[in-house]
């Protein structure tokens, strides 16, 4: 026990009973008390406002005060002292309420020995003394546990709250209040709640700690992730709750899912990377500082033959074994090199790769440096490729791009680049070089009858027959079209070139036959010689050309050689092509009409239309210096259409004037009649003018209809079937044959003015005359002669039974307005 000196005040106003207990209280030794007393309220708050007291003892019926009221004043003026009630009876109420209040204890009046009362003042003094001591432990407890950074958690046996700390409660959200009574797991995150709910009863039966790592849900919906662990509270045997302990470690977790997301990341980049290295067409092979091989991709592995596990620790040069395609010597290593070199090298363009087993392939690679994360060189990676491919691809370009795709042969670039080699070499050794320049007769026709796959193949045969009549040092390039031209290198003479030409014409006049077609292609050509025709590439080409033209314009199957006159032609040739196109375009044809005439009745059974054109700077040029040059260039097809519709319409215009109009026969060139859309032209324009078909007659040479006699046939019995008349012109001066005759559904033969101009004079053509019309008779076809003039032609004609005819003897071409004249009813043209 202590031995110092204990205060007590006594507030008592019964002398007596103040007596009895300082006289007990002065026999106490142990400790010893020093006794005051007051004996009312107001001189026990003077007392108190003087200093402080260790004991009150209280009586609460004083003269200035009673009952609660005495007791809040005392309480108010020394919280820190022991209080203790003085009491008549201990059931009186105000006990009661004031021992809630925090009075410490009481005592009845009247018992108050020296003994018993100061072991009773001990006891409490004791008793106050250990529950200051608690007070204060705990105090320090929640010191300690609220600097604590670690979160705790205190429950009793039943597992509800007691006690958080301030850790706790900033980690769970829940203030103390809210969290004291519930259960620990209220801040558990539902979704985790079940498997540490069965994670915390398997430690409890096993009487293990508890440990675990769960979220935290906050009532503002934050996630905490925590550290758990719980142990039990023993007193003694018996346990008394649990703590637990609560570590935020959602820092820790977010930088573990960091690092995983960036595992994975990094997992997911190899992988792509090794995905990628093995899904492109390169192979990658790299190699450590000593280079030794670390990596193959597939590629790799099939080009050298060696799998990544046997090679991986090899030497480079044992796996990648290289050679100098033209010294086969073993090339330079291009790791090696970009390690020392510290950057990106290539190999040499015609490195040789050597598989494992041998193989050689051409390859093209680069390599380059690996580096650390310190910029140090820490090995090399090589990338190649097989170019086999790319090489032969490369070849073919360069074939394609100097040949022609469809026949093979040397285009126009390969043949410059030939040509001026061979006049480089003629001008050294004292030679000749020929140019011949060669055009296939009519190939247009059989485009435009047969379809140009039938050309194309016409063209490849055409090509097979040229290279196999010239040397194998001559040259044979297809410049374009049905175009090609012969290199005759070297020659001594320009009759060399002749020979070539008709060896030439000799093989083309025989028949080629292509899908079942007996087809008769014949060759236009044109020479021209280095150097009297030119000294350059350029100019003996161009002149070449001039004079195929002109073999062309003088008959075709033939060869011309270049003359200077040529040009000059050439030239003029030109001009008319462009006039007439700006004639065509800008409406400077005009059409005449011809009657033709019956000998019996002398009136109009039919007509011919001629086309003329209006030059407004030569004036009227004839047909006979533009139509060939029509045909040529293409124009003869849109000419042929405007005089097709031209007539049409005015024959419907006569018609509808109530004159007696009488079948036109139209020119058809063999360019027009060989169109593929010539019956649908003709059927449109039929259809848009409205004319009768029995008005219109097609008048073609028998050369015409001989190109082709298959196609030819099916196309006049169309036009036939249409109701369109059919005439033959200039009968007498082609194949004159019966058996086609016969095979045509011909209606008119027109005998040429050639036969009828000397008819009186010379026996030859009147017997050819007699023999057209006789055969005319036989077959029923109406004959017409051509270039009536006299009335001696005209008398002959009638003796032979010749029924028809026209002429200048019966009127010359006129106007359409002037022609209308001609048909009114009545008129007799013949000759008086």
């Amino acid at each position: 026990m202590s031995t110092a000196l204990t205060t007590v005040l006594l507030v008592e106003d019964d002398p007596a009973e103040a007596r009895k207990i300082k006289d007990a209280l002065a026999e106490a030794k142990d400790p010893p008390f020093s006794v005051e007393q007051v004996s009312c309220l107001s001189n026990a708050m003077e007392r108190l406002s003087a200093g402080p007291v260790d004991v009150i003892l209280l009586d609460l019926t004083l003269p200035d005060g009673r009952g609660v009221e005495v007791f809040d004043r005392i309480y108010q003026a020394a919280p820190d002292a022991m209080i203790l009630i003085l009491v008549e009876t201990d059931d009186d109420e105000a006990v009661q309420v004031v021992v809630q209040r925090g009075a410490h204890d009481y005592f009845p009046k009247g018992t108050a020995d020296s003994r018993w009362l100061s072991r009773a003042l001990h006891y409490v003094i004791e008793r106050k003394t250990i529950q200051r001591a608690l007070q204060n432990s705990e105090a320090r407890f929640r010191t300690i546990s609220d600097a604590s950074p670690l979160g705790i958690f205190v429950s009793d046996t039943v597992g509800e709250c007691t006690y958080t700390n301030a850790a706790y409660q900033k980690i769970s959200g829940l203030t103390l209040d809210q969290a004291l009574g519930t259960r620990w797991s209220l801040a558990i995150h539902p979704d985790d709640r079940q498997r540490v709910l069965a994670e915390w009863r398997d430690a409890v039966r096993g009487v293990a700690p508890f440990q675990t790592e769960a979220r935290f849900l906050r009532s503002d919906g934050s996630v905490v992730w925590t550290r758990l662990n719980a142990a039990a509270i023993s007193d003694g045997l018996l346990s008394s709750g649990r703590v637990q302990i609560v570590e935020d470690i959602t820092e820790r977790k977010s930088t573990e899912l960091e690092l995983r997301a960036s595992e994975r990341a990094l997992f997911e980049e190899k992988e792509r990377a090794q995905v990628t290295l093995n899904s492109i067409g390169d192979a990658v092979l790299s190699t450590d500082l000593a280079g030794n091989v670390t990596y193959l991709n597939l590629v790799a592995e099939a080009m050298t033959g060696w799998s990544r596990q046997e090679a991986l620790g090899r030497p480079l040069e044992e796996v990648f074994t290289i050679l100098d395609g033209e010294t086969r010597a073993a090339a330079e290593n291009p790791a090696q090199r970009a390690i020392q070199e510290n950057q990106v090298v290539g190999l040499e363009s015609n490195c040789i790769l050597v598989r494992r087993d041998g193989f050689e392939s051409p390859i093209e690679d680069s390599s380059a440096p690996i580096h650390d994360r310190d910029g140090h060189v820490i090995g090399a990676v090589i990338v190649f490729h097989d170019v086999s491919a790319a090489r032969a691809m490369a070849f073919e370009m360069e074939h394609l791009a100097q040949h022609d795709f469809l026949t093979g042969l040397p285009n126009r670039i390969l043949l410059a680049e030939r040509l001026s080699r061979a006049i480089g070499l003629a001008n050294r050794h004292g030679k000749q070089v020929a140019l011949l320049y060669m055009d296939l007769d009519c190939f247009k026709n059989v485009n435009d009858s047969l379809g140009h796959a039938i050309g194309d193949q016409v063209l490849q045969s055409a090509a097979q027959r040229l290279m196999a009549n010239v040397r194998d040092t001559d040259t044979v390039s297809r410049q374009g079209g049905d175009e090609f031209v012969i290199l005759l290198s070297e020659i001594e003479h320009p009759q060399d070139a002749a020979l070539i030409a008709d060896k030439l014409l000799a093989a083309f006049a025989l028949p080629q036959l292509i899908a079942g077609h007996e087809l008769h292609i014949s060759l236009s050509i044109g020479i021209s010689i280095y150097p009297d025709d030119g000294v350059d590439a350029e100019t003996l080409m161009q002149n070449a050309d001039t004079a195929m033209y002109h073999a062309k314009s003088g008959g075709r199957k033939s060869y011309q050689f270049f003359k200077a006159a040529m040009n000059r032609n050439a030239v003029q040739r030109q001009l008319v092509e462009s006039n007439l196109r700006r004639a065509l375009k800008e409406g400077e044809f005009f059409l005449q009409y011809q009657p033709q005439i019956g000998f019996a009745s002398g009136e109009m059974t039919g007509a011919e239309v001629l086309i003329r054109w209006q030059d407004p700077e030569n004036g009227l040029v004839s047909p006979a210096q533009f139509v060939p040059i029509a045909e040529e260039c293409g124009l003869i097809v849109p000419m042929g259409l405007w005089v097709l519709r031209e007539v049409c319409g005015q024959v419907k215009s006569w018609l509808n004037a109530g004159l007696p109009a009488v079948p036109v026969a139209v020119n058809i060139s063999a360019i027009e009649f060989g169109h593929k859309d010539f019956l649908e032209e003709v059927t449109r324009i039929l259809r848009e003018t409205g004319l009768e078909p029995k008005y219109l007659e097609f008048e073609l040479t028998e050369s015409v209809l001989m190109h082709n006699l298959e196609s030819s046939s099916l196309l006049l019995h169309d036009l036939k079937a249409m109701g369109v008349k059919l005439a033959i012109d200039d009968f007498g001066t082609g194949y004159s044959s019966l058996s086609y005759l016969k095979r045509f559904p011909i209606d008119t033969l027109k005998i040429d003015q050639s036969f009828v101009r000397d008819i009186a004079v010379d026996a030859d053509n009147a017997n050819i005359v007699s023999a057209i019309i006789g055969m005319g008779r036989s077959l029923k076809q109406r004959v017409v002669a051509e270039g009536v003039e006299t009335e001696d032609q005209l008398c002959f004609l009638k003796k032979q039974q010749c029924v028809e005819g026209q002429g200048f003897l019966f009127g010359r071409p006129v106007l359409a307005e002037d022609f209308a004249r001609l048909l009114v009813p009545g008129n007799n043209l013949m000759p008086c």
